[in-house]
C-alpha cells in the first residue's frame, strides 16, 4: 500500500471514529440529562402512558422528555432537573416536559392548571422557557407561578423573585416581570402594560391557602402515596380504575392483559 492510500486509510479511520463518538454522545447524554425526578408526590399524580392511559408516579421516579403530566383534584408534585432546578405541578393541571426535545431550553408546556417554577442560577444565568396556549415565559433564573384556565387558555404569570419576560403566544407583545409584579394573557388581546398587580397579594394568599388544603387532605390519607397502595409505579389510578379509591372491583383477566383504558375522568388533552 503506497504513503498516500496508508494516509487516506488513516484519515477515514479517524473520520469514522470521532462520528461514532457524536452519534453515540448524541443517543446516551439526553435520557439521563434531560429527565426529571419526583422528589415529592402527594395525592393522584399521574403520566400519560401510550398517550392516553393514566399511570401513577411516585417518589424517585424520573420522566423522561415528552412526558404529560396530570395530577388530580388532591394531585400535586415537585420535580427536579440535572441542574438543580425545580418545577411544581398543582391539582387538576396538565403538563408536557419538554416537548421540544430538539430544543432544551423548552422546559415545560402547561395546558391547564398552576405550575410553580423555580430556575437554579447559581452559575450564571440559567435560559428557560415555559409555553402555554396562550404565551411564552423566558427566564434566566427566578421563581415564579404560572396558572392556565382551564375554559379560556388565559395566562396569569406572578414572580416571586427574578426576571421574566413574556410574550403573546398568538398576537403580538412583550412584558419583563421582575419581583412581585404579575401579568395576565388574554387569547385574542395583546400583551397590555404589566406593572404591579395588586391583586397578586391576595393570589398569593389563595394559593397558599389551597397548597395547605390539598396537604391536609392528603395528610388524612384519602388517596395513598408511593408505598403498594394506590399511586404506586405500574398501578394505573384514575376515575373508574382498579386499585382506586371507591373504584369497582377488577374484572377478572388472565396473565397478560392490558391495563385498562382511560376513564372518562381523565382531562381532556389541548
Amino acid at each position: 500500500m503506497s504513503g498516500l492510500s496508508r494516509r487516506r486509510t488513516a484519515k477515514l479511520s479517524l473520520l469514522l471514529a470521532v462520528t461514532a463518538a457524536v452519534c453515540l454522545a448524541q443517543f446516551s447524554s439526553p435520557p439521563g440529562e434531560y429527565a426529571a425526578t419526583a422528589i415529592k408526590v402527594e395525592g393522584q399524580v399521574s403520566y400519560l402512558k401510550d398517550g392516553r392511559v393514566p399511570w401513577a408516579i411516585s417518589v424517585g421516579e424520573r420522566i423522561p422528555m415528552q412526558t404529560d403530566v396530570v395530577t388530580g383534584p388532591n394531585g400535586y408534585a415537585v420535580f427536579q432537573v440535572s441542574d438543580g432546578s425545580t418545577f411544581e405541578v398543582y391539582p387538576n393541571a396538565l403538563a408536557t416536559f419538554r416537548k421540544n426535545s430538539g430544543n432544551w431550553r423548552d422546559l415545560i408546556d402547561l395546558y391547564y392548571g398552576r405550575i410553580r417554577v423555580h430556575i437554579e442560577h447559581l452559575l450564571g444565568p440559567n435560559p428557560n422557557n415555559i409555553h402555554t396556549p396562550t404565551a411564552v415565559i423566558s427566564v434566566r433564573g427566578t421563581t415564579f407561578d404560572v396558572t392556565v384556565d382551564d375554559d379560556t387558555e388565559t395566562t396569569q404569570v406572578d414572580v416571586e423573585e427574578g426576571r421574566v419576560s413574556v410574550q403573546h403566544a398568538l398576537l403580538y407583545g412583550e412584558q419583563i416581570l421582575t419581583d412581585g409584579q404579575s401579568i395576565r394573557v388574554y387569547r385574542n388581546e395583546p400583551i397590555a402594560s404589566a406593572g404591579l398587580d395588586k391583586a397578586n397579594i391576595f393570589r398569593r394568599i389563595g394559593h397558599g391557602l389551597m397548597d395547605a388544603a390539598v396537604t391536609w387532605a392528603n395528610g388524612r390519607g384519602r388517596i395513598g402515596i408511593g408505598g403498594s397502595g394506590p399511586g404506586t409505579v405500574g398501578s394505573p389510578c384514575h376515575p373508574g380504575s382498579a386499585g382506586c379509591p371507591g373504584a369497582p372491583a377488577p374484572p377478572t383477566t388472565g396473565p397478560g392483559t392490558p391495563p385498562p383504558a382511560a376513564g372518562p375522568g381523565l382531562p381532556p388533552l389541548h
